[in-house]
């Protein structure tokens, strides 16, 4: 294996460091740093190695600082081969990465070193990691002293700085509180992972930080400071993870929420919000919660699932994903129902990206999670009332504008409410292919749903009036279901056939065959039922050549077989 050193003078010569992978090491002229230099012009904290899976890169710790790397002065340099010199204030720091005697394969050599001006690299897991020592009193004492350094108790101070000034600048803050013995802790204990962890708790999501940056985390459930729950790979697990406090807590639901200018306290009690990377936020406070401040985030992946990707998690079979497309093609109108967590906007993030880029599209959302692909898009989002109460703009207003912007196709994130009776006029006034979301555990169950919604709009419809409208606009109900093993499938796409007496005809044309037996993982198959839609028989007779055969039942196949257990998507 390959040991990896980091040679740097010191006042008798040289010394040594020994490298450990995951590990973070400051360099600078404090009494707390990993390498010690004493050259003038070396700050106190003034750069940082990162080691991770062989890898070293060096970045300095404040923006008006640099380092010397191949004759250019840098920010960042990274990875580092074996001799490669950084040079500090004309202090010359070397890595060397020697061949220990070990049995084992020698490391793939290193990459070529890459210059960079980016921003901070991620720290590694057991940085963000609370030192198990770190009691509450400890962190609760340094975000006071960090809050009154920077000023943090002014809402102004989270708006004029950056997240990254803000970091570096509490970083730096708690840094100074230990050299300068404001604050004592004990001897034994890692002042890098006490400092990044009263930095994340002070500036950031405290121990959130280190459950977002896992990518199979997909939702954060905070029930009160000392109990957070999260869902990996479909399945609820309690994590050790915990704020230091009720006021810690409640400091982060503020970080989130004002630079959003949005805030929540006994005035607003629960707020709807986003952080920068899209994932959606839910949080609310006592007297409402009994249990102390509730938070719940919802994640979304870096990279969008397509509708491939949703075939190979068995979430629907080939021939309902070329079916799906045509009607995307063909312009019908498609409402995505399903419960909570089902995947609704995943599905409708997968159908989306078969628009044209041709078409004109306005997405209205409550908090904005739709991420088109295609380049003419307008995305426009509800807003809540500010704190006198007033400007408020709901969803159905925007749905009104939207009207007014010359649309090709409309896409609501979710009908909630009256909205749902704007929807259906523009599917029925020449907007043909939009799509919507909503709340329901059948198709049969999606069409009363959207009954009830038209209901909520304030005007007294007839109910027939309303289930005309239902009829003649949605064409096509795609159902999602989350199963008890975390997996989520689409269960059902029916098609909407008109109406016969009072009651709306809904045609299955793909169902979801579940196995008869219960256990996990849950098994089965999806199968066309038989039945052509509507838009289908008419490209037909109108002399466009359309494949019927997708639509023709086959045999169940044995649903009791094995089968490779696929992640839920």
């Amino acid at each position: 294996m390959t040991e990896l050193k980091l040679r740097y003078p010191t006042m008798q010569g040289y010394d040594h460091l020994r490298l450990r992978s995951g590990e973070r090491y400051i360099i600078g002229r404090g009494r707390h740093c990993a390498v010690r230099l004493g050259a003038s012009g070396i700050a106190r904290r003034h750069a940082e190695l990162l080691v991770a899976d062989g890898a070293v890169s060096i970045r300095t710790l404040g923006a008006r600082l640099f380092v010397v790397f191949n004759g250019t002065s840098v920010h960042e340099a990274g990875p580092l081969t074996n001799g490669d010199e950084i040079l500090i204030a004309g202090e010359t720091l070397t890595l060397l990465a020697e061949q220990a005697p070990c049995s084992a394969p020698a490391l793939a050599p290193t990459p070529t070193p890459v210059l960079t001006t980016a921003s901070h690299a991620t720290e590694p897991e057991a940085l963000t990691t609370a030192p198990p020592d770190l009691t509450p009193d400890l962190a609760r004492r340094f975000q006071e002293a960090i809050s009154q350094r920077l000023d943090l108790y002014h809402r102004e101070a989270l708006q004029t700085m950056s997240a990254t000034e803000l970091r570096e600048k509490a970083e730096a803050s708690a840094w100074a509180l230990l050299e300068n013995g404001e604050i004592t802790t004990p001897a034994s204990m890692d002042h890098g992972r006490l400092v990044a962890a009263v930095t994340a708790e002070a500036v950031g999501l405290g121990p959130l930080e280190r459950l977002m940056a896992d990518a199979h985390v997909t939702e954060i459930m905070v029930n009160g400071h000392e109990c957070i729950y999260v869902e990996r790979h479909g399945r609820l697990q309690r994590t050790d993870a915990r704020f230091s406090s009720e006021t810690s807590l409640r400091s982060a639901l503020e970080r989130i929420v004002s630079p959003l200018g949005r805030r929540i306290d006994e005035g607003a009690p629960f707020v709807d919000a986003r952080l920068p990377d899209g994932s959606r936020v839910n949080a609310i406070i006592p007297p409402l919660s009994l249990t102390g401040p509730a938070l719940t985030i919802r994640r979304f992946p870096d990279q969008h699932l397509t509708l491939e990707d949703l075939i190979d998690f068995e979430a629907l079979s080939p021939e309902m994903a070329r079916f799906l497309v045509t009607c995307i093609e063909q312009r019908q109108n498609i409402l995505v129902a399903g419960g909570t967590g089902t995947g609704k906007t995943t599905v409708l993030n997968a159908l989306s990206r078969h628009i044209s880029n041709q078409e004109r599209i306005i997405t209205i959302e409550d908090s904005a999670e739709l991420r088109l692909q295609e380049t003419h898009v307008v995305s426009l989002e509800a807003r809540p009332a500010n704190i006198e109460g007033s400007g408020a703009i709901s969803i159905r207003e925007l749905v009104h504008n939207a009207l007014r912007m010359r649309p090709d196709r409309i896409l609501v994130g979710e009908c909630r409410g009256g909205e749902a009776l704007d929807m259906l006029q523009a599917m029925n006034t020449g907007h043909d292919g939009s799509l919507t979301t909503a709340h329901a555990n059948t198709p049969r169950d999606a069409v009363a749903r959207l009954e009830v919604m038209t209901l909520m709009a304030g005007f007294e419809l007839p109910l027939r009036a309303i289930r005309e409208q239902i009829s003649a606009a949605v064409d096509i109900i795609v159902q999602l279901t989350r199963f008890a093993d975390g997996s989520r499938r689409i269960t059902a796409i029916t098609e909407v056939d008109g109406m016969e007496s009072d009651r709306i005809l809904l045609n299955d044309l793909f169902i979801f065959h579940r196995s008869a037996g219960h256990g996990s993982p849950v098994r089965g198959q999806h199968q066309p039922t038989g039945q052509i839609p509507k838009f289908y028989q008419t490209l037909q007779a109108e002399g466009q050549a359309v494949d019927l055969s997708t639509f023709q039942a086959r045999p169940t196949e044995d649903l009791h077989k094995p089968e490779l257990q696929t992640s839920a998507f």
